[in-house]
């Protein structure tokens, strides 16, 4: 596995535990479907969240989660939507951002709740 790849799959592994040791319960973890991808898929007792990970290894260039795109947020949402329908679930959705930074073996986490609206096409 490439190095950029295992550190990404460090990241989420960091950020899944993150949420479940806050109480949320964990869905689903890189959820593919067609063209749809999402990161973590957790719910809490109000809402269904679609996580978007990003992990670095610095935050030499900026912080992880200044990587996130306009054309990213409208994939997410796009997915959340699917996976919405697909599932049949009645509960408002949230999209949350999680950023990873790891230096040596630790990490630091920045959860970003309600990071973004769906945007108005």
């Amino acid at each position: 596995m490439a190095q950029h790849n295992e550190l990404g799959k460090r990241g989420e592994d960091a950020a899944a535990n993150y949420l479940q040791q806050l109480g949320y319960k964990i869905i689903e973890r890189n959820w593919i479907n067609r063209k749809y991808e999402i990161d973590i898929i957790a719910c809490d007792k109000e809402y269904i969240i679609f996580v978007e990970v990003k992990t670095r290894s610095s935050n030499k260039w900026g912080n992880p989660e200044e990587a996130i795109s306009d054309s990213k947020i409208r994939k997410i949402v796009a997915a959340a939507d699917f996976y919405v329908k697909e599932k049949e679930i009645d509960l408002p959705v949230r999209f949350d951002v999680i950023s990873v930074i790891w230096n040596n073996d630790k990490s630091t986490i920045n959860h970003i709740d309600d990071a973004f609206l769906a945007p108005i096409n």
